[in-house]
């Protein structure tokens, strides 16, 4: 059968890659004693690969190769964390760089493909060592270049780069003596088999056979180097610079220190070093041109912050919010802040992070978005791996999380409160106005640009010119005998007249009935409104 790349399977790839790290990245942590013992490889692997999954799925559906491949490349170099992920963002790509997107793949390709791979990943490193990812990748392009030889078709060829993959990294422990003190294999050739195995289940359907790989004592930390006289700092940084200015950086960063990688090229750099002196390391990338998201990790105190991890605090809510105001009062309610807008949306690395950061044993997530109810199912899963205990609460409203903060008691059992809480969010009602930003049709019937959208539980239900029209009538479709508190959350610059004529609407029908007035500080939609 010939093999074409297509869009729908690249996408379908390139989470199966993400997924299967996410699921192997324990226990790769677990394995990392090279280049520092600092147990982060599976976690960084993982989070490179999230980002190129996170920069396509901003893509539109119907995105072709010419777009989603360098695209997610690029997503690649600019997330990757840690050396390896920094030499896996250069081993895909400098893999897709070698392909004709619009050919099919033959074994020949592949074999090509792969050791461009190789050698780009060779050359990026600063001193290449033998018994590392790079020692793992070379091998897949010899297994790659022996299935073209035979005359196998692509998707076998892909089969057997995965397998020599595994054999190499087998044979680590005997490359470095490091690897074989610890009985492990190497971490950063580990997470590069998962890639080659979730591509091999991809392209032919096959489970991959098991990997050994053990599971080292743990390291721990003494003074500022995990490695007796090397380097107590990892720093990393995005670089703009002409590509011929690169050979010069290279040859400044080498003597301050070790484990220096830099990939990239078309004047978008990543560089990683590990040194004593950072100053020095990021001054040499403003000589080469200009460097920015520039991260500083002490390995010491890393150590000892993975050490203390959730044993901060019982439990902990983290709570999804968009806008200052309602963010200052989920705060004063003791909950964590996870801010997103329109323009910076959540993404899997960060609600994953947002709950390991949370420094509980438990947690209770309020995501207060729909969409965003299965990303932190998602991230929960992966947490509770980890031994957090997780509950998701699915509000699809800011106003039912003041609800359920305004129950919350962490005196209680966790499930008592995880039910409370849930039995807040739920019986809360909940709707909004908002500005149409162009023409179309909605659930209440057509609508242009700069009408006024009313919207109850999650569905658009009236439309109008007027917006405090639209609000009353939003207001009055979520009145019942019960309701005995309203709470009224203004957007970003909205006028405050529109809930005093909301207040005076609501005490003239209904005297019983109490009513909060906050700035939300929400964009796109001028009011929030809660009844319980």
């Amino acid at each position: 059968m010939v093999l074409r790349l297509r869009p729908d399977a690249f996408r379908v790839w390139a989470q199966l890659c993400a997924q299967s790290l996410s699921a192997a990245r324990a226990e790769i942590d677990a394995l990392n004693v090279f280049p520092v013992p600092d147990s982060d490889t599976g976690t960084n692997s993982y989070l490179t690969m999230v980002a190129g999954v996170e920069a396509i799925a901003a893509l539109d559906d119907d995105a072709g190769l010419d777009e989603l491949v360098p695209t997610y490349t690029r997503g690649l170099l600019t997330g990757a964390k840690g050396n390896s992920g920094v030499i896996l963002s250069q081993l895909a790509r400098a893999t897709f760089r070698a392909f004709d997107l619009d050919a099919p793949l033959e074994a020949e390709d592949v074999a090509a493909a792969f050791e461009a791979a190789s050698a780009a990943s060779d050359a990026a490193v600063g001193e290449p060592v033998e018994g590392t990812i790079l020692s793992v990748a070379r091998a897949a392009a010899e297994g790659a270049r022996a299935a073209a030889q035979e005359g196998v078709g692509g998707r076998e060829a892909f089969a057997r780069a995965a397998e020599a993959a595994r054999e190499a990294l087998q044979r680590t422990p005997q490359q470095m003596e490091r690897l074989a003190r610890a009985g492990v294999v190497d971490a950063g050739g580990r997470a590069l088999v998962v890639v080659l195995d979730a591509t091999e289940q991809a392209l032919t359907g096959r489970a991959p056979r098991a990997v050994r790989t053990h599971v080292p004592v743990p390291v721990e930390a003494t003074g500022d180097d995990l490695v007796e006289g090397g380097p107590a700092y990892e720093v990393m940084y995005l670089l703009e610079a002409d590509d011929d200015a690169v050979p010069d950086l290279r040859a400044a960063l080498q003597p301050l220190g070790d484990s220096l990688v830099v990939v990239g090229g078309d004047r978008l750099w990543n560089v990683h070093v590990h040194v004593d002196d950072v100053g020095a390391a990021i001054e040499a990338g403003m000589v080469a041109g200009r460097p920015y998201r520039i991260a500083v990790t002490h390995f010491a105190e890393q150590i000892a912050k993975q050490a203390t991890t959730r044993r901060e605090r019982g439990r902990a809510v983290v709570v999804a919010t968009t806008g200052d105001g309602l963010a200052t009062l989920c705060r004063e309610s003791g909950a964590d802040v996870l801010e997103f807008s329109r323009s910076a949306p959540l993404g899997l690395a960060r609600v994953e992070a947002a709950l390991r950061e949370a420094g509980a044993d438990e947690v209770v997530v309020l995501p207060n978005n729909q969409r965003y109810v299965g990303l932190f199912e998602a991230a929960a899963r992966e947490a509770r791996e980890q031994g957090i205990r997780v509950a998701v609460i699915p509000t699809h409203a800011q106003v039912q999380a003041l609800a359920a903060l305004a129950v919350h008691d962490p005196g209680r059992g966790f499930d008592e409160d995880v039910v409370a809480m849930s039995s807040a969010a739920a019986a809360t009602g909940h709707g909004a106005v908002t500005v149409a930003s162009e023409p179309g049709m909605t659930m209440a019937g057509p609508c242009q640009a700069g009408d006024a959208l009313g919207v109850v539980d999650g569905d658009f239900a009236f439309v109008g010119q007027d917006l405090a029209t639209v609000a009353t009538q939003v207001l009055d479709r979520l009145l019942s005998p019960s309701v005995e508190l309203v709470t009224l959350v203004l957007g970003d610059g909205a006028d405050r007249a529109l809930a005093e004529q909301l207040e005076q609407h609501l005490h003239a029908e209904r005297v019983d009935v109490d009513v909060m007035v906050y700035d939300g500080g929400q964009e796109n939609y001028p009011l929030f409104i809660a009844v319980e």
